[in-house]
């Protein structure tokens, strides 16, 4: 069995949302794994490289992963308590994290000769911000670039993202990114206090020659390639939920790169019918190849 094209690097975990008071409900969830089971269902040969833990909610993860078509090769099952997002409320929002099955993500456990198979890995979250698992991480963005492959990036800002990390581990991934996605509000808080020009140029500046996708939910997306600007709206739809459309779009952003989808306008354009897709269903849903293709087709 051939070693997939895409490995995508990060956390697994459950969230555990109370959508009414005292009425919780658990979602399997984790940007990185959310990204990968897109990448999957988009038709490329992909795996989710992270640790879950060995219990009920770590076996339901698995499954939709199987389900999804992801490499089992890299995940990795562990004895250690599930991460979990503990959202007690999504407007505002406040949540926490419990858990760190995570952390104990050993790249040595990787399948023999991933890096030479691999075409591109991609990083974003949470992950690079809990350490030792961080370290690990950049170390592995740091050895697949010396090894000639493409990385991609999303900080995905949360709250455990600390003065260590803005002022090394995210410059650090900038400059190892080919491409580069982030949302206005990572944007806000990564660079606060300047304008939004302002930020953008300061993100930039680190890597001029990255690709920069940045989105602004449902005000659509601008895509910054050297001094070119590409402008896409978001496409409408009826919405179920957004959790989970950053991942979506970029999960088709960097779909886009092996389905030789090259034009950057197109590009833009199934990005952001992955999002769409994903936003008319409920929970973080991973849209499927035929189902943005018939969104693109009723879209002019």
């Amino acid at each position: 069995m051939s070693l997939p094209h895409v490995i995508v690097f990060g956390e697994a975990l459950t969230d555990i949302v109370q959508g009414s008071p005292g009425h919780w409900q658990g979602y399997p969830g984790g940007a990185p794994w959310n990204v990968a089971r897109s990448l999957s269902r988009l038709g490329v040969q992909a795996a989710f490289a992270g640790a879950i833990s060995q219990d009920s909610l770590g076996d339901e993860i698995a499954n939709q992963s199987r389900a999804a078509g992801l490499d089992m090769r890299f995940i990795q099952r562990v004895d250690s308590d599930p991460l979990v997002a503990i959202v007690a409320s999504s407007h505002p929002p406040r949540y926490f994290f419990a858990g760190d099955a995570d952390l104990r993500f050993d790249p040595q456990h990787l399948p023999q000769g991933w890096l030479d198979a691999t075409r591109w890995c991609h990083f974003s979250c949470i992950s690079l911000a809990r350490q030792p698992l961080a370290d690990r991480l950049v170390g592995i963005a740091q050895q697949a670039r010396q090894a000639g492959k493409r990385i991609s990036f999303d900080p995905n800002w949360r709250n455990l993202m600390d003065p260590h990390y803005l002022e090394h581990t995210f410059p650090t991934m900038v400059r190892l990114a080919e491409l580069i996605k982030l949302s206005d509000e990572d944007l806000r808080q990564i660079y606060p206090g300047r304008t939004e020009e302002q930020a953008l140029d300061a993100l930039r500046a680190l890597n001029p020659a990255a690709r920069v996708l940045f989105t602004r939910g449902e005000a659509g997306m601008v895509l910054h390639i050297g001094s070119q600007q590409y402008s896409q709206p978001a496409i409408a739809v009826e919405v179920a939920d957004t959790v989970g459309a950053g991942d979506a779009c970029m999960a088709g952003w960097l779909a886009c790169e092996v389905l030789g989808i090259d034009e950057a306008q197109a590009q833009l354009r199934f990005a952001a019918a992955c999002a769409s897709v994903s936003c008319s269903h409920a929970g973080a849903y991973a849209p499927g190849l035929e189902e943005v293709r018939q969104l693109l087709a009723s879209y002019t």
